[in-house]
């Protein structure tokens, strides 16, 4: 009797461990294991890259990523959450990639992979109407800087190396909180990419871009590290978009339409 107790446990035992191992390996799949969806994890608050239009998230990102959907004969789902977050939906495999005006940065390539570069942007200073403060980089060093989480203008004002310290660095979850609190001079000014800052500007009477630029950085889609048949997808959709000229026809539509 002990024996056939004995071997019934060892049964049980094995039997949970392959429940286990079964339940352990489908919540460590990533997002790829989807056979007809493909998520892409974005920040709608970036206008004219991603943007909430009505109920809807529109945008030249999202033109992009329905371009690579039907590539694949997926159906496209779109999950709009804060920027941090999508970029860590990609690395923990929780969203197959993530568009949302996404800098191209060495610190990032550490994390995940990225697409071919499929668009550029010049870092811009947003300031109150007849602001003239701001001259040079230099200057944000007595100021109160306004950025976006997990940015690129984040990135660079936030790391204790860089060379130009701002006086202090705020972080906003959108742009539009941003320009409410530079309106009502709780901050300076905000760091932000361009095209981005003009159709704020134009949405918002009383501010504006300043002279000063700061830099000039390239946007890619992120990937999950590793997936490189994905990679290869998207790069090839991408080469084919800009071979065609439909990248600037999305830039040109968008950028008019978010206004």
């Amino acid at each position: 009797m002990k024996m056939k107790k004995v071997l019934a446990l060892i049964v049980a035992a094995g039997m949970t461990a392959s429940l286990l191992a079964a339940c352990g390996s489908k919540e460590s799949g990533s997002a790829q294991g989807s056979d007809d969806k493909l998520i892409m994890a974005t920040e709608a608050g970036f206008a004219p890259y991603e943007y909430v239009d009505g109920s809807e998230v529109v945008g030249i990102d999202v033109e992009i990523a329905k371009e690579i959907a039907k590539e694949m004969g997926k159906e496209l789902e779109i999950q709009d959450m804060d920027f941090t977050a999508a970029l860590t939906a990609v690395q923990q495999g929780q969203a197959d990639f993530a568009a949302a005006g996404i800098s191209i940065t060495p610190e990032r390539q550490e994390q995940m992979d990225f697409s071919i570069e499929y668009a550029t942007s010049t870092q811009v200073i947003v300031v109150k109407s007849g602001d003239t403060s701001i001259a040079a980089e230099e200057d944000l060093a007595d100021k109160v800087v306004g950025v976006q989480t997990g940015t690129t203008g984040d990135m660079v004002y936030g790391d204790p190396e860089n060379a130009v310290q701002p006086k202090e660095l705020k972080q906003y979850k959108k742009y539009t909180q941003a320009a409410a609190d530079l309106k009502n001079g709780k901050i300076d000014c905000i760091v932000m990419d361009q095209l981005p800052a003009q159709l704020l500007v134009e949405a918002n009477d009383g501010l504006e871009i300043s002279s000063t630029e700061l830099f000039t950085d390239s946007y890619g889609l992120a990937i999950q590290k590793g997936n490189t048949e994905l990679k290869e997808t998207i790069d090839k959709v991408l080469q084919r978009l800009i071979d065609e000229g439909k990248i600037d026809e999305f830039t040109e539509k968008y950028s008019k339409e978010a206004l």
